[in-house]
């Protein structure tokens, strides 16, 4: 795919991807009128809470309720990104109030965000100019665990060990 970043393979506990069936997934919001006749459709409860959301590898912005899995949202497929979504109306129109790249299944790198704001941008949605919260990924080279490193302390929270500056969750990328 031209023109395109990183792409995500599902990272997360086997079971839950295995749990995904063919032809779910998160509703694709490849329009303006596609996220219009979604989000009507949306109860109150759900508005209040972030959604659930993956880019694609076609680039089409995916969502789902929070409790969904990221795995479920993209139908069990490889992503462009994935992560939290809230929505606010403001005078006429609905924006993205905040975003993150929280998804513990892809574990998606900050760099993901242009994938993210294009596919706002082509639905035509008014967006922050980065995620709102920011999760860094990174994967133990001794233990193999994840870690969401906080406040820029490249350790692993399971066995002491450095992490890397750069992202590596996925050793097969």
């Amino acid at each position: 795919m031209s023109g395109r970043g990183r792409s995500y393979r599902y990272v997360g506990p086997a079971e839950l991807k295995a749990a995904v069936c063919s032809g779910d997934g998160g509703r694709r919001i490849g329009s303006a009128a596609d996220f219009s006749a979604w989000i009507v459709e949306q109860p109150a409860a759900e508005l209040a809470e972030p959604f659930t959301f993956v880019v694609d590898m076609d680039g089409v912005l995916r969502l789902a309720p929070r409790r969904s899995e990221h795995v479920a949202c993209a139908g069990g497929d490889m992503v462009l990104s994935a992560g939290e979504i809230s929505f606010v109306r403001e005078a006429d129109r609905w924006v993205v109030s905040e975003i993150s790249n929280q998804s513990t299944g892809y574990c998606p790198d900050v760099s993901s965000w242009v994938e993210v704001a294009r596919a706002l941008d082509a639905v035509e949605l008014q967006r922050p100019f980065g995620f709102t919260h920011e999760v860094v990924f990174r994967r133990c080279p001794d233990c193999q665990e994840h870690n969401i490193v906080r406040e820029d302390d490249f350790v692993c929270v399971f066995c002491g060990s450095d992490l890397p500056a750069a992202w590596n969750v996925d050793p097969t990328a």
